[in-house]
């Protein structure tokens, strides 16, 4: 059974560089499963503004929230009872190591946006690779979560959701959830 709870931490955000990256984190954690990102490095009010308006439009779907340093959250998230999982080209391969990860009932995913310390390497009870070649810290954490989550998370809905997208094989259909 995958975990009921699980939070990304964005390790070392910088706003002047890495805006629409962190959001698409943001987004990607939001429609595969986290309940919630935190983003370390100074506020970004932007990337605030941004969450808040998608999970107005399409429904409430994922928390974001500013922390200075990583050391003392990633160490509360372990004291709290997260398994600490760090996305990482070097790490352990994604097949054989999901079925344990799959046993914790929180986890806490770690994605880089900058070489990342070797202590979060120590931290983290599971460094895993999804590819062992330079990707998307983006793409790895959508696949991630998807394997964690088994595809459940695909056919989750979002409470509050304004509009809604009906599938379509031909064209775009979006229609007003909440009437």
């Amino acid at each position: 059974m995958p975990p009921k709870d699980v939070i990304v931490l964005r390790y070392g955000h910088r706003p002047y560089r890495d805006q629409r990256v962190t959001t698409h984190c943001c987004l990607v954690a939001r429609a595969f499963g986290a309940s919630k990102i935190l983003v370390e490095g100074e506020t970004d009010p932007v990337l605030l503004e941004t969450v808040k308006s998608v999970n107005a439009t399409w429904g409430q779907g994922i928390e974001v929230g500013f922390c200075p340093a990583w050391k003392p959250v990633l160490r509360g998230l372990k004291m709290e009872g997260y398994a600490i999982v760090h996305l990482t080209m070097y790490g352990l391969e994604l097949e054989k190591t999901m079925p344990k990860i799959r046993n914790a009932r929180r986890v806490c995913v770690v994605i880089g946006s900058q070489k990342v310390e070797r202590g979060v390497y120590e931290l983290a009870d599971w460094n895993l690779a999804v590819g062992s070649t330079p990707h998307s810290e983006i793409a790895a954490l959508a696949v991630f979560l998807h394997e964690l989550f088994k595809g459940r998370e695909l056919r989750t809905g979002f409470a509050g959701a304004r509009l809604a997208i009906q599938p379509n094989a031909c064209g775009k259909q979006v229609v007003r959830a909440d009437r």
